[in-house]
């Protein structure tokens, strides 16, 4: 037996020195560089490209079988152009050669890769550069493996300073990948094996670049012909989403790829960008041609506010420091080749929720479409707040934002329960939008507005040189006491309001839109009062004055009821010219003319007022008063601020017509008089002559006639008398009229 090991030992002794006699002859007689043309031109015939090995080749046989690549080329696709598909600086991969022989284990080393730059180009016709490898691969006859059931084991792979540029010319983007570094850990059988690694990206056109590290385990199942990702972590940081780098975090806990049906299951991806966190649950969708899929979205709650901030975005001021603070989104998303469609969203920006859909454009010329309800949304919170919207006293003026509109391309609907906007509260809202090339319309609006009904149609032209807004608006039985109350916090009006305004503008801001106002409005007010201000006794203490009478005592609370006001007119300029204005007072009319100012929100009215000869009120004053008041227009002013207006009688006008009439009665009596004198003079004239004559003296026969000087010298004075009279009554007419003013006025203003 002894004998027997001893003959084995040297036998086995023989065949190593064998073996390494071979080896070394191998090595010295053998060389791999005369093989290069022969491995060209095999790779010619099976790809029809260029290989070319410019470094050299070695091989080294014991303990492993390994096999050195210097750098080295392979051409392009025809009709690619002449940069090289793929060139490397060196590869090296290494076979253990004793447990491949007498064990049929394949045990690889660590297969490395140095400085590979991998072009990949699509077409405009959708061909790629790399259809033609896989053809071959395809094409190439299938043959059973040498080793029947042998174990297949690497140690590891490294990847090196890899560079890989991907250009779309249907898309016109190119995506470039460098300093790409991969590492994996020991492939044995099915276990999973470790993969690392870090690159960076950028894409053209734009800005977008950033660095990625990914960590994750991959089990490779040969059977069932998938791979799958466990555990997968991607981290990095992205540039040119905004003013600042993002980072970005994302973790998916295991992906598949099915490689036999093309198929990839994402699963659910959880990933954090600006320190937004969200989920995605990805279906299984073919990534065989365009990506097309479907995703369940859900972004937890985020402050909009801070993430402005981290992007280096100016955060507008608002009314309310808490509003844009909280905002979170769920959402099933159809991803497709042109547009991304939202269903089932729901949307909640601080206490407002949102639902509907809404579809996203994945082209430039494409059109955002939404339908959304919401429950109740104060857009007040979202406006500038006072302090911040003043300078001096001066309103900054709100510019139109023409480049926004002209790049908006939108159409959609909007349902609003309950909102509220410049203090008005609005239900049942329904807004529907339309813009494009910069054309906005917002149509059709409608709403509920204090128990009656608003509905609008407002535009912005942005397409020219300066803005141009237009608004066609009307108002039905609205109760104008809760509209005042809520725009300017007074509550000094009631009564139903029924209106249409009609208007158009043109400028930069709103202020100068306001002061180029054309267009027409009309308002009629009904069965309501005018509450702080009793007219009625304004009037009688008017008349108290002008008489020198104790004042009338004042009914409270002070209001005056009306039962219809009629306001129309043209807009010009931004002033509203009111040219017949009419109210129904229960106890008189008006009528009258004035302006509105509706930058400065300032109006000016002159009224005539008629007293009714039997007013409602006649209870309230005496007979003589109403005597004085039914037989004179009473002049009235309306002026000062629209959110709070003076109506008090015109004094002045008042006195005025006052002194007139009185003058105008002296004057009638004057007349009289001096009619009276004229025409009395002339009869005393006659009655005097006719006395006179019997008792004078026929004058005698032959007499000469008596000198008529004499006479007539006696009776001039009283032919001459009226004429007399008339001047100093002349002088007396314009003493009265003059007296009379001083009267009155020191009476008034005394």
């Amino acid at each position: 037996m002894g004998r027997a090991l001893k003959y084995l030992a040297f036998l086995l002794g023989g065949i190593v020195v064998l073996l390494v006699v071979a080896a070394v002859s191998f090595l010295l007689l053998f060389d791999p560089n005369d093989f290069r043309d022969r491995i060209a031109a095999e790779t010619k015939e099976a790809t029809g490209r260029d290989l070319v090995i410019e470094g050299d080749l070695s091989v080294n046989l014991f303990p492993w079988l390994a096999i050195d690549v210097g750098r080295t080329r392979l051409g392009n696709a025809p009709g690619f152009g002449d940069e090289p598909f793929a060139t490397f600086e060196n590869a090296r991969l290494s076979v253990r050669l004793m447990p491949m022989l007498l064990r049929r284990e394949i045990s690889v080393g660590t297969a490395e890769l140095d400085t590979l730059v991998l072009n990949l180009a699509v077409a405009a016709n959708g061909t790629t550069n790399w259809d033609d490898l896989v053809e071959a691969g395809e094409a190439a006859p299938e043959e059973e493996s040498a080793g029947g059931g042998a174990v297949f084991d690497v140690a590891g792979i490294a990847v090196r300073n890899t560079s890989i540029t991907y250009r779309d010319a249907q898309t016109g983007e190119t995506l470039r990948l460098t300093g790409v570094n991969m590492r994996s850990g020991r492939v044995a059988g099915g276990d999973p094996v470790p993969l690392s690694g870090e690159l960076a990206f950028a894409l053209e056109p734009g800005e977008l670049r950033g660095t990625l590290e990914l960590d994750t385990e991959v089990t490779f199942d040969t059977d069932a012909e998938t791979i799958a990702f466990d555990d997968l972590s991607v981290e990095g940081v992205i540039e040119g989403l905004a003013d600042v780098p993002a980072t970005i975090r994302i973790d998916a806990p295991a992906v598949v790829v099915d490689t036999g049906r093309e198929v990839l299951t994402p699963g659910a991806i959880e990933a954090s960008v600006l320190g937004v966190d969200l989920v995605a649950r990805i279906e299984p969708f073919s990534y065989a041609g365009d990506l097309e899929y479907v995703a369940t979205l859900e972004v937890d709650r985020f402050s909009p506010k801070s993430l402005m901030q981290r992007l280096n975005v100016e955060v507008p001021p608002t009314a309310d420091p808490g509003a844009l603070e909280r905002l979170s989104l769920a959402a099933k998303a159809a991803v497709g080749t042109r547009t991304i469609a939202l269903t089932d969203v729901t949307m909640r920006l601080d206490d407002t929720t949102f639902k509907g859909s809404a579809t996203l454009p994945r082209e430039e010329t494409g059109r955002i479409r939404f339908d959304f309800s919401a429950d109740t949304i104060n857009l007040d919170r979202y406006m500038a707040p006072a302090e911040e919207g003043a300078a001096g006293g001066d309103e900054v003026p709100v510019e139109i934002p023409v480049d926004l509109i002209r790049a908006l391309n939108v159409s959609g609907s909007l349902k609003v329960a309950e909102g509220f906007m410049s203090g008005l509260r609005f239900t049942n809202v329904n807004l529907g939008l339309e813009s494009a090339g910069g054309r906005l319309r917002v149509h059709p609006v409608t709403a509920d507005l204090y128990e009656g009904r608003y509905s609008g149609d407002v535009r912005v032209d942005a397409s020219g040189q300066a803005p141009a807004l237009s608004v066609n608006e009307q108002i039905t039985g609205v109760r104008i006491g809760s509209l005042v109350a809520a725009m300017f916090d007074q509550k000094n009006v009631t009564g139903t309001v029924n209106g249409s305004f009609v208007l158009a503008g043109r400028g930069a801001d709103l202020t100068a839109i306001q002061r180029d106002l054309d267009g027409n409005i009309s308002l009629e007010l009904i069965d309501g009062a005018y509450e702080g201000v009793d007219v009625w006794y304004e009037l009688r203490k008017a008349r108290a004055l002008l008489k020198q009478q104790p004042a009338p005592p004042a009914k409270s609370p002070a209001r005056t009821q009306f039962s219809n006001v009629r306001i129309a007119g043209p807009v010009a300029d931004g002033v509203f010219t009111n040219p017949d204005f009419a109210a129904e007072l229960p106890f008189m009319r008006l009528t009258g003319q004035g302006t509105v100012d509706i930058l400065a929100a300032t109006l000016d009215y002159r009224l005539s007022a008629r007293v009714l000869d039997k007013p409602e009120l006649a209870q309230q004053g005496s007979a003589e008063e109403l005597a004085d008041f039914t037989k004179v227009v009473i002049p009235l002013r309306i002026t000062g601020a629209l959110a709070a207006p003076r109506v008090v009688p015109d004094v002045e006008g008042l006195v005025r017509e006052r002194v007139r009439q009185e003058v105008e009665q002296k004057k009638e009596e004057l007349k009289g008089r001096i009619i009276d004198e004229i025409i009395g003079g002339r009869d005393r004239r006659r009655q005097d002559t006719t006395q006179q004559q019997p008792a004078a003296q026929p004058p005698a026969e032959g007499a000469a006639a008596p000198a008529p000087a004499a006479g007539e010298t006696a009776e001039a004075p009283a032919s001459e008398a009226p004429a007399e009279e008339e001047a100093p009554a002349e002088e007396e007419e314009k003493s009265v009229e003059d007296q009379l003013k001083d009267a009155v006025l020191k009476k008034i203003f005394e």
